[in-house]
């Protein structure tokens, strides 16, 4: 049964409307999980700590569709909300134009500059080899992999959330299964699990395009449209959080690599790349959540039903709240299964993972809240304080512990820096949400 932006959400339906894009970004993890074990388990370490190093480049430079989506759902989801259907399908088609051309743009440049990045990451002799392969075919695919991003969004805005999840389970899929062809059974190596990778984020990102290309009625599809400036500047700050989310997570696996080179060595990169596999999963939960949620808000927002932003804030709290306590136990409990299936070849490695896993697993505690207020912020149009938020949690606060904790804590200190900085972003929450509530009258 469709359920409609306009609507009241009890829980029930709060949990229906929003769980495509929950189990969307479930798998989403899922499959580049599958892609990590296939690479260690079949390939190697070496190869494995060099997918690792480079991808945090990959992923900064595909975050622009992160902004792209987030923030331009919130301007068509209260052009909606206002009841100018039209000219949310105009802002709907020059922002895909406008991220297909930028993903352009981004790969190009990053496929010529790989190696000279690869090196001053630190990778040398056969990582460093590594790192070009892998890197420059999955560039290839970057312009579709930044439009896969963007309609993770947009579908929801559509209120078609369940499309957007086969489409994502289709592009899981894909990859999955060319996982096992190209590596396991030719025996392509690295160059297999690249391939596999780009064929699925071609799936994800032209898929949607042929969608809307062909579909007819519904609330959003391509049309004529013009340049809105004022459109484009508003989508980029309210998208800003989630792009300054995204370049912060890079550049603090960057950093966090820079610091385990030094303590651990190659087993601390390989290490804190299973945890990153395993956190992509656990936290994409709280991260389908907010962005399913987030159009009802800005539909919302855009009618002017406080009443419903009032009961749409208390539900999704106790919601991401009592998440983070589940979550937080189940990966302790998973700790070592979960470490086993990516590392349990190599004791001294296995073991080192592990103990960081579990270290690490205590800020899905806190994790929740502070991606909720992020994306609540920016369905609400507030792009600055959703950026603060996101700026601060993402890479102020986790640069100070990651460098400070180490020096006392040694690689415990590298594990434990996003369970603290998360706690200090906790207090940057509370604030914007009591300072922020008489803007918006959500409590």
């Amino acid at each position: 049964m469709k359920i409609s932006l306009s609507e009241h959400f009890t829980l029930g339906k709060l949990l229906r409307f929003v769980l495509p894009s929950v189990v969307m970004m479930v798998f989403t993890s899922v499959y580049g999980v599958v892609d990590g074990l296939f690479v260690s388990n079949f390939v190697g370490k070496t190869p494995f700590a060099a997918v690792n190093l480079i991808m945090p480049v990959l992923m900064l430079l595909a975050s622009v569709g992160f902004m792209i989506g987030t923030g331009g759902s919130a301007v068509i989801a209260k052009t909606l909300g206002e009841g100018k259907e039209q000219r949310a399908n105009q802002f709907f088609s020059l922002l895909v134009y406008t991220a297909a051309f930028i993903g352009v743009i981004l790969a190009v440049i990053g496929f010529i500059f790989t190696r000279p990045i690869s090196s001053a990451l630190g990778a040398e002799g056969e990582m460093l080899e590594d790192c070009v392969l892998y890197g420059r075919v999955i560039l290839i695919s970057l312009p579709a992999f930044v439009l896969q991003n963007v309609f993770q969004s947009f579908f929801i805005t559509a209120e078609k959330p369940n499309l957007g999840l086969f489409i994502t389970v289709g592009a899981g899929l894909t990859n999955i299964i060319f996982d096992y062809l190209l590596i396991a059974v030719f025996d392509m190596g690295l160059l297999g699990a690249a391939v596999a990778t780009a064929f699925s984020q071609f799936v994800g990102g032209i898929v949607p395009v042929v969608y809307f290309i062909l579909k007819k009625g519904g609330r959003l599809k391509f049309t004529k449209t013009g340049f809105f400036p004022k459109v484009l500047i508003k989508t980029c700050t309210n998208g800003s959080s989630e792009l300054l989310t995204n370049i912060s997570m890079s550049l603090v696996n960057i950093l966090y690599n820079f610091q385990l080179m030094k303590i651990a060595g190659e087993n601390g990169i390989a290490a804190y790349g299973v945890i990153m596999y395993v956190n992509f999963i656990f936290a994409a939960m709280f991260i389908g959540y907010s962005i399913g949620m987030a159009p009802i808000v800005s539909f919302n927002y855009g009618s002017g039903n406080e009443s419903e932003l009032k009961n749409l804030y208390k539900k999704s709290l106790a919601i991401v709240g009592i998440s983070g306590v589940f979550l937080t136990v189940a990966a302790i409990l998973l700790s070592s299964v979960l470490s086993g299936l990516f590392v349990g070849y190599d004791e001294e490695l296995f073991n080192l993972t592990n103990r960081g896993f579990k270290l690490y697993s205590l800020s899905f505690f806190i994790m929740g809240i502070n991606i909720f207020a992020s994306a609540f912020f920016t369905a609400l149009n507030n792009g600055f304080v959703s950026a603060m938020i996101s700026f601060l949690r993402t890479l102020v606060f986790q640069i100070i512990v990651v460098l400070v904790l180490p020096i006392f804590l040694g690689a415990d200190g590298i594990w434990s820096s996003v369970f603290v900085a998360e706690f200090l972003e906790l207090f940057i929450t509370v604030y914007f949400f009591i300072s922020q509530r008489k803007n918006y009258n959500y409590f």
